[in-house]
């Protein structure tokens, strides 16, 4: 039962990262680097709030978001758009953007853990396991984040949009879709969605200037075993990445953890590079 709980809990989070990280590679065709800045900014950014300026907790969380979001569509307009020409290019400048927030919150928050308000301080009893309610809202929070994306694509005129300059860019760009609009977009949804994996993971799991290297691995595995730019594959990578973690955690140790994500990436690489579905697929 732990098992299966904790590592549904595990497999969110990583769902939410990677949704964002290979939605933007899907329709920009970008890997960015600074993906994992955006995840501890938002967990940051609610601390900030919080405990200096006095916010409420979910106001600090959606201000966070939001702020984080703009700040997606920054880097997007400002640094990525010029070389989005050079797959190179992107990949420096993104990772330039990491290290600078890294380095800017090293500076202005040092190098201590930083502790982030819980949502639900009660726990709750699951099958005779307790289980801390953060972490129980925050699967909730994840399946609907997902699920509102999914409705989003499959349902809007924006959605839309998206779909057409991820299948074919060309044409769409043809049919007068306004490519970079959509990739400002797009942007700041992944942004948006990795935000909000930190601020709901920030509780429990830690928060200090390097916690944006973990979430790009795990987002990078992911969307390898899933296929890149397939967001259904990373959906289900995600789970079995997550699900992987935890039973190598409880039935073995969890300093051993790591190794699953870097596994997975080597053999899905050398078996079956296209993914677990075999194609690039949008929901």
């Amino acid at each position: 039962m732990e098992i299966l709980i904790y590592g549904a809990v595990t497999s969110a989070i990583y769902a939410l990262l990677a949704v964002g990280f290979t939605l933007i590679f899907g329709v920009a065709r970008i890997l960015n680097l600074a993906h994992g800045s955006f995840y501890a900014l938002g967990a940051y950014g609610t601390y900030v709030l919080t405990s200096i300026a006095g916010l409420p907790l979910w106001t600090a969380a959606l201000v966070s978001i939001g702020f984080v979001a703009v700040f997606g569509v920054v880097v997007e307009k400002v640094l990525i758009r010029p070389l989005r020409h050079s797959q190179l290019g992107v990949l420096m400048i993104s990772l330039a953007v990491a290290l600078v927030v890294e380095q800017t919150l090293f500076l202005v928050f040092g190098s201590e853990y930083r502790n982030v308000p819980s949502f639900v301080d009660t726990k709750i009893n699951l099958g005779g396991v307790d289980v801390a309610g953060q972490r129980l809202l925050t699967l909730a929070v994840a399946a609907v984040a997902i699920g509102a994306l999914y409705l989003f694509i499959q349902f809007t005129r924006l959605g839309s949009a998206i779909l057409a300059i991820s299948q074919d860019p060309e044409a769409a760009k043809y049919m007068g879709i306004p490519s970079d609009k959509i990739f400002s977009l797009v942007m700041a949804i992944s942004a948006a969605l990795a935000a909000l994996a930190g601020v709901m993971a920030g509780p429990f799991l830690s928060v200090q200037p390097s916690m944006h290297l973990l979430p790009i691995v795990k987002a990078f595995a992911i969307v390898v075993v899933g296929g890149l730019g397939s967001i259904p594959g990373s959906i289900a990578a995600a789970f079995l990445l997550g699900y992987a973690e935890t039973c190598v955690a409880y039935l073995i140790s969890s300093s051993w953890t790591e190794i699953v994500s870097v596994l997975a990436t080597l053999l899905m690489l050398v078996f079956r590079p296209a993914g677990i579905f075999g194609k690039r697929a949008a929901f």
